[in-house]
């Protein structure tokens, strides 16, 4: 069913699955919403269910017209995208509120110490401890680990070549999560050590700085397609990696965020107050 020669059907199984875990997004996003205290609970899961994926569609309806326009093969006929659109309507967004139904029936995430109502002062920091270097740098390290095996998905993805590894691609992904969490926390800890309390966004741009790499290095990948001059050409690539580099973006960047809560909860769990 997943035969690397079947692009129609991995690109179903893809969407199944994705439509699938709009459960689990909108019971993660209940549960954080909820330890936040948050009251506009119904914007928080109307976020969840149509940000990234109305980006997705109108990103591609665009590209769709464009290609349709120039009478292109590669454009999609408009009843498979009425039936893109009836999936993400009938199935996707109710699973989110679904799940987020349950979420906030959850008992809100506790933390184990009290936090005072007044924002300490951030200390200056040295120039390699401040936050938008280490944002900056961080991502390099997970890219660099998957480095190699986005050269060759990239060929498969833009030069019709047939890609067969997915083990191997299962492999690099789990590689890839544990040294953004791995990374993000041990900057995490050197921004505590230093007094720098405003650690939830900078977890999750460190880890998500991979995408900004991936997305500079998709320049460099396309001077060896050696594409036509055409404007569209430029348009879709572009277009396309952008969304690539901003799945990967939200997938890195909520994991360094959820690692780092679950590693600041332990260590000051574990503080003895007499």
């Amino acid at each position: 069913f997943l035969s690397p020669a079947r692009r129609g059907s991995l690109m179903t199984a893809t969407l199944v699955f994705y439509m699938l875990c709009g459960s689990l997004a909108g019971y993660t996003s209940s549960r954080l919403y909820k330890s936040f205290r948050g009251r506009q609970w119904q914007l928080c899961t109307l976020m969840t269910a149509t940000a990234f994926p109305g980006l997705c569609f109108a990103i591609f309806i665009f590209f769709n017209t464009i290609l349709a326009f120039f009478k292109s093969t590669a454009s999609v006929p408009f009843l498979d995208l009425l039936i893109v659109a009836a999936m993400w309507c009938c199935v996707s967004i109710p699973l989110v509120f679904l799940g987020a139904y349950f979420g906030y029936k959850e008992e809100s995430i506790t933390f184990p110490t009290v936090t005072s109502t007044i924002a300490r002062a951030v200390p200056k920091p040295s120039f390699f401890m401040m936050p938008v270097v280490g944002i900056s740098l961080a991502g390099m390290v997970p890219f660099a680990a998957a480095y190699v095996e986005l050269f060759f998905i990239m060929t498969s993805l833009w030069m019709d070549q047939f890609y067969y590894v997915f083990g191997f691609t299962l492999v690099v992904y789990v590689i890839l999560i544990i040294t953004c969490a791995e990374v993000t926390l041990l900057l995490c800890y050197y921004q505590l050590c230093a007094e720098n309390h405003r650690w939830w966004w900078f977890s999750f741009f460190t880890s998500g700085s991979t995408a900004a790499y991936t997305f500079f290095y998709s320049f460099f990948w396309f001077r060896s397609l050696e594409a036509s001059k055409m404007l569209i050409t430029y348009l879709l690539y572009f277009g396309y990696m952008f969304l690539i580099s901003v799945a990967m973006f939200l997938v890195t960047g909520s994991v360094g965020a959820l690692m780092s809560l679950w590693f600041i909860r332990k260590i000051f769990g574990t503080i003895k107050v007499d």
